[in-house]
């Protein structure tokens, strides 16, 4: 029998322990890894190339979105669960966006975690219920655009508001990224322009009203 590597990526230790410990219950399944932060998630996942990849939300350095997408970019056969206790449409959209294929609460996932993974090994997408009942309601019916009046970030600009909004100065952003000082100064104008961001209290604020960061 071919074992299941899984990857957990959860800044919460305790939790993350207690799934992975949950997880190697199963016959077969491996837990490869196990990471605290979404940029230790996405070097692992190049590395070690598992067959699932659990992903908190909210982590520090690189949230759990950004590091779906970029892990989904790089392997595009990965299988991602995001495990998280955030719940809203919007979220989810950006969750299916960025091409992960299950979403679990936490609250969850004692009951169904392994139900939801067993899915995706299956080729299948698993959703909470609540989640679920989104979907059938059709909110996320043809990945429901915004109105195009509000303003968007690209995956790097909303990288470097987590960043700023995690306290870097602008050399540790330069840095973090493997970018230019200049490079990243002109990516924080362009964000505060763009956003209409007046001072670094109201980017910090949007960071912590869209889940990139937690307050």
């Amino acid at each position: 029998m071919k074992s299941v590597r899984i990857l957990i990526a959860d800044d919460h230790e305790l939790f993350r322990r207690g799934v992975a410990a949950e997880l190697v219950q199963v016959p077969g399944w491996v837990v490869a890894a196990e990471a605290a932060n979404g940029r230790d998630a996405v070097a692992l996942a190049a590395e070690l190339k598992p067959d699932i990849v659990v992903l908190d939300l909210t982590m520090p350095e690189l949230n759990g979105l950004e590091a779906a997408r970029m892990i989904v970019s790089a392997e595009p056969s990965a299988r991602i669960l995001i495990l998280t206790a955030h719940e809203s449409e919007q979220l989810v959209r950006e969750v299916l966006s960025a091409g992960a294929q299950g979403y679990v609460l936490k609250s969850d996932a004692g009951r169904i975690l392994i139900a939801a993974l067993q899915a995706l090994l299956d080729g299948r997408s698993f959703f909470t219920s609540n989640v679920a009942r989104m979907v059938l309601d059709g909110y996320l019916r043809n990945e429901l655009r915004d109105d195009g009046t509000a303003p968007t970030l690209s995956a790097r600009e909303r990288e470097i508001v987590q960043l700023l909004a995690e306290g870097c100065s602008n050399k540790d952003v330069a840095r973090g990224l493997k970018i230019s000082l200049k490079t990243a100064e002109t990516h924080r104008s362009n964000i505060m322009r763009k956003m209409g961001f007046d001072s670094l209290a109201e980017l910090v604020r949007y960071a912590i009203r869209n889940k990139i960061i937690e307050p």
